[in-house]
């Protein structure tokens, strides 16, 4: 079971890594960099989690699935909690200019907030993250 929960932390470290030094192919950006941001300190500790979790199981598995259910709250109420339960038009309007140069799969609205592909996915890695790591921690508490 540790091995899926280190799939899932690694696929998610390496599309948030994305996010640390931007990526596009051709005239598609798919993220810009945010290695200045709260991004970058999100990322180290991040990071930092994930080694204590390989290295020290015992105490890591509840660090890190702490943090990555922080995480999740956070993106919930940064991104999907607008889509779900709607924005005013100034909110959505702001969020579409931040993210005007990113890839969207669905084009942004100027009805409703519609996060950008990377967020997306971002999201589903994380959910997939968070849900292995609560498998993984009831699988333990079983043994």
């Amino acid at each position: 079971m540790k091995k899926y929960c280190i799939i899932t932390i690694s696929l998610l470290f390496i599309w948030f890594s994305l996010d640390m030094t931007g990526f596009s192919v051709g005239d598609i950006i798919l993220v810009e960099a945010a290695w200045n941001s709260i991004d970058g300190v999100w990322w180290l500790i991040f990071l930092l989690f994930s080694i204590l979790f390989i290295i020290k199981d015992k105490t890591g598995k509840y660090m890190l699935f702490l943090f990555v259910f922080l995480w999740s709250i956070i993106q919930f109420y940064s991104h999907w909690y607008y889509t779900l339960f709607g924005a005013t038009e100034e909110k959505i309007f702001s969020y579409n200019n931040f993210f005007k140069e990113t890839y969207h799969i669905i084009p942004s609205s100027k009805t409703i907030l519609i996060p950008d592909f990377y967020h997306i996915i971002l999201h589903i890695l994380i959910l997939a993250t968070l849900f292995s790591l609560f498998l993984y921690i009831i699988d333990n508490k079983k043994q």
